[in-house]
């Protein structure tokens, strides 16, 4: 919803409550507070379900309300597909002329009129479909209106600005989303950053070469010095592809250092996406997930980094050749649960996988098309891929 129609909303919000409490407290009497009243009630009740997002719940809940609102003779919500989400009042017969319609209104972005010519005894209709158009987010769905008249410009304003309320509350539920998302992100980043396994296993790698190797030992020192200083850095939420890797190259040592020939570690980068733009911390939980499962249990162990051009966007993928994990613990949700140690793959040294924290962050920055996708199997590893658009307005490190 724009800065404009969010002021004509409060506005028309505040002049209801003046309407419905005046200096005399005198109770709801003139038609017009009457009827500012009955539309501030309706309106707040169908953005109570609106608020969820647009569902099929949601959509026929709010239906008999916003049809209220509309003054319609039947009221149809259908999706960005067309699908029919819910339908209120009579006319189920048009439900299909409905989908079409909102398909049409969808794909062009303008409200579609079906005029419907009555026959014999039968009065014609009307069916309106209007977009539902969401800012920086496309189209969300159509909302159908059907009227036994040919509605005038008067009657289709009011249906554009009903349906310009429902995508002001679709637009507060996408916010409310990526609030509580963020609020995730922000707490799992404080306890993902850095795993305290790592840092007591570096230190113990560090100490066993102080006296049998003391040069190694001042390079690892330095090494995780400046990893530990990135890590814990707190100037801004992103970074770029480069020192994401810098970084990566720093905990790879500590880890060589500890496994030897156990690990092995290739990379492939190329040259035109190390200045991409990504969260901060946003590969290294995926490479050390990588270590630890790609190690568990084996006794050599291959880690694969790979950033690639992919036209407008930058695709990474993280990969092992560990033991893999069952798919339906992702599907399941229950990445958080592994994490912790408490799933089937068992140990305390698995207590730093950070790939929902990851996950969140992207969705939160660039969009729900920018998650995380993980391919693995029990005995077939682990591969993490993510998206990064390679220039993004508004986003910088």
């Amino acid at each position: 919803m724009t800065t404009a129609v969010a002021i004509i909303v409060g506005a028309a919000l505040i002049a209801g409550a003046l309407l419905l409490w005046p200096r005399t407290r005198r109770s709801v009497t003139t038609p017009a507070e009457r009827a500012v009243h009955t539309a501030l009630h309706t309106a707040s009740l169908a953005a109570r379900p609106l608020r969820g997002g647009l569902t099929a719940a949601s959509a026929q809940e709010a239906a008999p309300h916003l049809r209220i609102l509309t003054g319609a003779q039947a009221l149809g919500v259908a999706d960005a597909d067309g699908v029919l989400l819910a339908w209120n009042g009579p006319h189920a017969e048009l439900v299909e002329r409905f989908t079409d319609a909102a398909e049409r209104a969808v794909a062009t972005e303008r409200p579609v009129l079906v005029v419907l010519p009555g026959r014999g005894d039968q009065t014609g209709r009307t069916l309106v479909a209007q977009p539902l158009s969401i800012e920086n987010a496309g189209v969300a769905g159509a909302l159908g209106v059907v009227t036994t008249e040919q509605p005038g410009p008067g009657r289709l304003g009011a249906i554009a600005e009903v349906a310009r309320y429902v995508c002001g509350q679709l637009e507060l539920a996408e916010l409310d989303a990526s609030r509580a998302r963020l609020d995730r992100a922000e707490v799992r980043a404080l306890r993902a950053q850095i795993s305290p396994h790592f840092i007591y296993n570096a230190l113990n790698t560090i100490a066993s070469f102080v006296r049998t190797d003391p040069d190694r030992a001042r390079e690892l020192i330095i090494e995780f010095a400046d990893f530990t200083r990135y890590s814990f850095r707190t100037a801004g939420e992103f970074t770029v592809l480069a020192d994401e890797l810098r970084n990566i190259e720093r905990y790879l040592a500590l880890e060589r250092a500890r496994f030897g020939d156990a690990l092995e570690v290739r990379l492939q980068i190329a040259p035109e996406v190390l200045g991409v733009v990504l969260p901060f911390l946003a590969l290294q939980p995926l490479v050390e997930n990588a270590v630890r499962h790609g190690l568990a249990g084996a006794r050599r162990g291959t880690i694969s980094i790979v950033a690639d051009d992919a036209g407008t966007d930058c695709v990474i993928t993280v990969e092992d050749d560990g033991d893999g994990m069952d798919p339906e613990l992702l599907r399941s949700g229950a990445l958080d649960a592994v994490a912790a140690g408490s799933g089937s793959t068992g140990s305390t040294e698995s207590a730093h996988v950070g790939l929902a924290n990851v996950d969140d962050r992207l969705r939160a920055a660039f969009g729900n098309d920018y998650g995380l996708v993980v391919e693995t199997a029990p005995g077939a590893g682990t591969k993490v891929g993510l998206r990064v658009p390679k220039f993004r307005a508004g986003i910088q490190a």
